[in-house]
């Protein structure tokens, strides 16, 4: 359900669905300075709303999305959707995330490329799309942006802030940022500082976009632009998703079902994992902005909250959340160490933090899966 003014807007929907939703623009037209200094006379914020918000407005949670999500973290856009949103699983009527009881709001983060304001969005003082004149982004102006949506809803403060990977960045980034105004944090799969394995993945991936000649230093046609070189790095940050055991059950060295007897000696796809590697490459590029995904790995790269703040307990201090950081075993892009470490710098400082370990071999997208342990983490959490 999509609804921030209390109506009823589903067509139709199944036990435990959320239904149709309608994605709305929230457009801010006062002035916005970025950590960088440079500055836009105003953006706009896509999102999705689930959930009825109550009276007392005391019952909204906000979801944060990862790297490569969006808004439409929910529910369906029409009955021909093939796929909900990209956390279906986890938010819906009697889910863990409720929306019988919550009021669930969930937006495209500035940079994006699913109708927030970002490098593909016309710059109005040119007439011309921002591209690589886009003001560079960080975590820090991705939250802060997402307050102005908050407050434009009547929202006076927050029950819960939840995300998953850069999500979890974000979700840190609102403890620290506005401390009075959320009840709970709840991290998963993420780390307080990107690391120089996962700055070293973000570059590969870049270098695979800015090398394609068809980027044209960021100046490119809607629909055009570099397709090879985002879904190639589409392709090597996806392998990083996931974990060795979870490849080798699901792929091994099988083989295409095309392969023929002289296959073996060309460079088309022979295995099942190249096939299924191109596959979300080539899906990848039809739906994201590859100047964004630039932008957005940089934003990454530059989280560092003991930097930041001096020590990762000074970056701490003012946060008055309870916090439940939830790692997985097999995660090998924000390990539990990386985990454990923002909980054992918040109990260094006081604050009411715990963490939870799931074991499971599927790796860092383990938080989007299909898991009753996660389930019973957060429906237990939100009480």
């Amino acid at each position: 359900m999509n609804d921030a003014a209390g109506k009823n807007t589903i067509e139709r929907a199944e036990p435990g669905e959320v239904g149709i939703v309608q994605p709305r623009d929230f457009v801010s037209t006062g002035e916005f300075v970025f950590e960088s200094g440079q500055k836009l006379p105003g953006f706009t914020l896509r999102y999705e709303t689930y959930g009825r918000l109550n009276p007392a407005r005391d019952n909204a949670i906000l979801i944060c999305h990862a790297l490569s999500g969006d808004h439409h973290s929910a529910g369906i856009h029409t009955l021909a959707d093939r796929k909900p949103g990209w956390w279906n699983n986890l938010i819906g009527p009697g889910k863990a995330v409720d929306t019988n009881h919550w009021f669930v709001i969930c937006s495209n983060c500035l940079g994006g490329c699913q109708g927030s304001t970002g490098p593909s969005t016309i710059n109005p003082q040119t007439g011309r799309v921002f591209g690589m004149t886009f003001p560079f982004v960080t975590i820090r102006d991705m939250v802060r942006a997402q307050k102005r949506l908050i407050d434009s809803l009547g929202i006076e403060s927050l029950y819960a802030v939840i995300g998953g990977s850069m999500g979890g960045m974000q979700v840190l980034q609102w403890g620290i940022e506005y401390p009075a105004f959320v009840r709970k944090l709840l991290p998963m799969a993420t780390t307080a500082r990107e690391s120089a394995q996962g700055i070293g993945f973000n570059e590969v991936g870049r270098q695979a976009i800015m090398q394609d000649r068809d980027w044209n230093h960021g100046d490119y046609p809607k629909n055009g632009g570099p397709r090879v070189g985002l879904a190639i790095a589409r392709m090597m940050a996806h392998i990083t998703y996931v974990s060795d055991a979870s490849m080798d059950r699901k792929f091994g060295r099988k083989r295409t079902a095309a392969e023929s007897s002289t296959a073996a000696y060309t460079f088309d796809a022979q295995f099942e994992v190249e096939s299924y590697l191109r596959y979300q490459g080539e899906a990848f590029i039809n739906r994201f902005d590859a100047n964004s995904y630039l932008y957005i790995t940089r934003a990454i790269d530059h989280f560092d909250l003991a930097e930041a703040h001096g020590s990762l307990e000074k970056a701490f201090e003012k946060i008055e959340a309870e916090t439940l950081v939830v790692g997985f075993t097999s995660d090998w892009l924000f390990p539990p160490d990386q985990n454990r470490e923002i909980v054992l710098a918040l109990l260094r400082e006081g604050k009411r933090a715990s963490y939870a370990e799931i074991t499971t071999d599927l790796g860092h997208d383990s938080f989007l899966l299909e898991s009753e342990e996660l389930y019973a983490l957060v429906r237990g959490f939100l009480k």
